[in-house]
């Protein structure tokens, strides 16, 4: 009797968890064994509602992920190396496993400023797991004061999940703009708008280059000399992909561990997806590219255990960024710039702390980002994902249907 092809998969978070519903989906209950080795003491779970549960609004047991009827779940259990020639792993517990295919689904790592790492003052968070989310939510109970480091996504939604608490808060981004690499100058002083009406006051181009207080921290000194008081500091300042152990194998990494559109590495049985994987000289970082890469991979795996030659291919991704949240709501989607022969129309109303940008060249939309009222959103994404032709009069995308002009 033919044993079934094991597969396993270093990590459990989002991409992990989508890959091996896919794959329990996908194949026979005997053609696959699929493994999940995860650090984590939890099953895997929503990164994404990390904020919303430091504010309450979903509990942090409610974030949990399917990952397919089967699977193995090994949690607390990291995959610690990887022998490529004898396809074994070496796993925290000091154990070994063998496996047929391995998946590499490692995430990304937080990135801290040169000038604050080592160690912190009590009081100062990180937020990337749901242990995270836990200490950052008793602490924020209390707070007064907090400062947040990042201005990008995860920054932006935990300012205004602090805020929404009754915290004052400051958004400090080294950036030029708030989520410089999702939005233009002119969305994003939009949003630094709507966010100063939230009681978050937001300060570009400088960063953070000490924190004070001990035990618990009391201020950050920014590197333009202002000091700002605080008794809760939120990093927030990016990720970086976890490529240690891809490195170790002697996998080929740049940025992130490099895939083909087969999303395979340098090495035939090894393949990786999600925040770890860099496609095309690509890194997502959202959870959209992410899931898009496991359900190619999970097809292209489930052809090869039940001896279909596979064809799926990942040529790429067309990420949408999305925030929803009490008066916080964007979308963004495409190229925020206007390169030369491309067009822009704006639409915004300041009364009501509304934005509509569309970046057009010539009778197709190439991006966009909808700030404060994003009903026309869902069919934006239809024309610009379809590449479909716009209609005769471009400007009536501003407006949903209905509304008066």
């Amino acid at each position: 009797m033919t044993r079934p092809h094991r597969i396993a998969v270093a990590g459990a978070g989002m991409a992990a968890a989508r890959l091996a519903q896919q794959l329990r989906d996908r194949t026979p209950p005997d053609a696959a064994e699929v493994t999940l080795y995860g650090a984590e003491p939890h099953p895997p779970y929503n990164r994404a509602l990390l904020t919303a549960a430091v504010i309450g609004r979903h509990d942090p047991e409610t974030l949990g992920l399917p990952y397919g009827d089967g699977t193995v779940l090994r949690t607390g259990t990291r995959v610690a190396a990887v022998d490529p020639a004898a396809r074994v792993l070496r796993l925290s517990d000091g154990t070994t496993a063998p496996y047929d295919t391995l998946v590499l689904a490692t995430g990304a790592a937080p990135v801290l400023p040169y000038e604050l790492r080592g160690p912190r003052p009590a009081r100062v968070h990180l937020l990337r797991t749901l242990a995270d989310a836990r200490a950052l939510a008793r602490d924020a109970r209390d707070s007064a004061r907090a400062v947040v480091v990042g201005g990008g996504v995860l920054g932006v939604s935990t300012a205004h999940a602090l805020a929404g608490l009754g915290t004052r808060t400051d958004l400090v981004h080294a950036g030029p703009h708030l989520m410089h690499r999702h939005l233009d100058a002119g969305s994003a002083a939009d949003l630094h708008r709507l966010l100063a009406g939230l009681g978050i006051t937001a300060r570009t181009g400088t960063r953070p280059t000490g924190l004070h207080g001990s035990p618990a921290v009391t201020a950050v000194t920014l590197a333009d000399g202002d000091k700002l008081e605080a008794d809760l500091v939120v990093l927030a300042c990016g990720v970086r992909p976890r490529t240690g152990l891809a490195r170790a194998a002697g996998l080929r990494v740049a940025r992130g561990v490099v895939v083909d559109d087969r999303l395979t590495t340098s090495d035939p049985h090894v393949h990786a997806v999600g925040d770890c994987a860099e496609h095309r000289g690509t890194l997502h970082g959202l959870a959209g590219p992410a899931w898009d890469q496991a359900d190619v991979l999970a097809a292209r795996l489930a052809d090869h255990v039940t001896g279909v030659p596979p064809r799926a291919r990942h040529t790429g991704s067309r990420p949408v960024l999305r925030l929803a949240a009490d008066g916080l709501h964007l979308a963004a989607f495409g190229d925020p710039a206007a390169p030369a022969g491309h067009d822009v129309l704006r639409l915004a109303d300041a009364r009501r702390g509304t934005s509509t940008r569309l970046v057009l060249h010539g009778d197709r939309l190439t991006g966009g980002v909808l700030l404060g009222d994003t009903g026309t959103a869902g069919d934006l994404l239809t024309l610009w994902r379809r590449a479909d032709p716009l209609p005769g009069d471009p400007a009536r995308l501003l407006v949903p249907e209905g509304a008066p002009t």
